[in-house]
């Protein structure tokens, strides 16, 4: 794992790029409260003029997760741009701009916690109450922090029996709140998959989102890009389809799989244990989003 260079701080690397895409949960906070050194790393690329997008899987629009992150402790001010999977979601909804999405119908069954209901506002649909009235279903997360996949399956089943067409607007499997992991979207999503229902995602990895990303800051190229994240299947995975440099933080969602912590530090052996069969490496490593 040696190609994997294993770095303290982002300031040797800062030079070497012009671009920071970053993700937030597990990198820039916990859900609960922002990390200081992680804000204090976005201070440093900020004074050296860098350009900063931070882009999150979270499904819901871009406003609100900017809005969020100042309650969290992350200034607006230290960012050029804020994009999410739900900012995607909502334009593809609002525009129809293929033909799955013309075909979709205007009766929406919304399955998510109360605080995603903001994704529907400016949209032009029906949603209604009960999957019978239903043209296809808006998966924004699940209703509960203590649900599982067992949860949903009987629902889930009803969906196939109808073959409704799901939209996902977060394709993560789990995140880590306040310590506490609980199922994303992209749990749920998966496990409709497996029963044979149609799902299309929005968000990482799919580099249709980085991309949108640089063109809002009007950058041309993936060169002089570099992606952070926690996630190998969703940040460093979407950096390279999209011919980005990434920098993986290791105290994130995989934390647990590598056996950090209990005076564990990270190392060689520590990335082997995720690294090992991925086609997927990232330019360098630490455990934390620090300068």
């Amino acid at each position: 794992m040696s190609e994997i260079a294993l770095i303290s701080g982002l300031a040797p690397l800062a030079e070497d790029y012009d671009v920071f895409i970053i993700d937030l949960w597990g990198v820039l906070h916990d859900g609960m409260t922002a990390f200081p050194e992680a804000v204090a790393c976005l201070e440093a690329l900020k004074a050296r003029k860098k350009t900063v997008i931070i882009l999150s899987n979270a499904p819901r629009r871009a406003e609100s997760v900017a809005a969020r992150n100042s309650e969290l402790g992350i200034p607006a001010a230290l960012c050029d741009l804020v994009m999410s999977s739900g900012e995607e979601t909502w334009r593809h909804l609002r525009e129809r701009p293929t033909p799955w999405y013309q075909a979709l119908g205007r009766r929406c069954y919304h399955l998510g916690p109360e605080r995603d209901i903001v994704i529907r506002e400016g949209l032009a649909y029906d949603f209604v109450d009960n999957v019978e009235g239903s043209d296809f279903i808006l998966l924004t997360g699940a209703l509960r922090t203590e649900d599982s996949l067992a949860t949903y399956q009987a629902f889930l089943s009803s969906l196939q029996a109808r073959r409704l067409p799901m939209v996902c607007a977060n394709p993560d499997l789990e995140v880590i709140r306040g310590g506490r992991r609980e199922i994303c979207a992209g749990t749920i999503a998966r496990g409709y998959e497996a029963l044979g229902g149609e799902v299309t995602y929005h968000g990482k990895p799919d580099p249709r989102i980085y991309a949108n990303c640089l063109q809002q800051v009007e950058k041309n190229s993936p060169e002089g890009v570099l992606v952070i994240g926690d996630s190998l299947r969703t940040d460093l995975a979407g950096a390279a389809r999209s011919g980005m440099d990434s920098l993986f933080i290791a105290e994130g969602i995989h934390a647990d799989e590598m056996g950090l912590g209990a005076g564990v530090a990270l190392g060689e052996r520590q990335l082997r244990a995720l690294f090992d069969g991925s086609e997927v490496r990232p330019r360098a490593a630490m455990t934390r989003l620090r300068w």
